[in-house]
């Protein structure tokens, strides 16, 4: 039996992704002792926080007739769509998105996981926008993107550290 989403359950996929995210970060932050690393972890979190506040406002603020009224596709386009984009839900919908930690990690494996998933996160929001129906959340989506490509130019900057100190 396949599983089936419709446009405002991926929304709902998107807080989780945004909570599980602000998970992943507090529990990497936990493993730095660096005051710096780990305040960026720390703040992360917190914009994680934000951005699964506004899926959630963004979810509210629609029935899901508005959706499949206002969306140009047909309904069977958006559910395929719908199933595509829970396929990429990046921090996953896991209990524990920190669980992928070993005690066998270093920090730049750490980092090296939060760039890629912040990646993904790009991605997975990239696809979201066919399912907003108007022009201000397309808006407010585009606005987490370059959000989240910022935490991977910090997340970078991080790295391009960790690796410098270690040689």
């Amino acid at each position: 039996m396949a599983v089936e989403f419709n446009a405002l359950e991926v929304f709902k996929i998107a807080e989780k992704i945004e909570r599980n995210g602000a998970t992943f970060y507090r529990k990497a932050a936990e493993l730095f002792d660096d005051f710096n690393i780990r305040s960026l972890f720390q703040e992360l979190a917190g914009w994680e926080l934000r951005h699964e506040q506004i899926f959630a406002a963004m979810r509210k603020r629609h029935s899901e007739s508005d959706y499949e009224s206002k969306t140009p596709k047909s309904k069977d386009d958006l559910l395929l769509d719908a199933q595509a984009m829970a396929g990429l839900a990046v921090f996953g919908i896991k209990p524990d998105p920190a669980g992928v930690f070993s005690g066998k990690m270093n920090k730049r494996d750490i980092v090296k996981i939060a760039i890629e998933k912040e990646k993904d996160s790009i991605v997975y929001y990239t696809g979201l926008t066919d399912f907003v129906p108007d022009q201000v959340g397309k808006d407010k989506i585009d606005n987490i993107i370059k959000e989240e490509m910022h935490h991977i130019r910090i997340l970078n900057q991080s790295l391009e550290q960790l690796e410098l100190a270690s040689s």
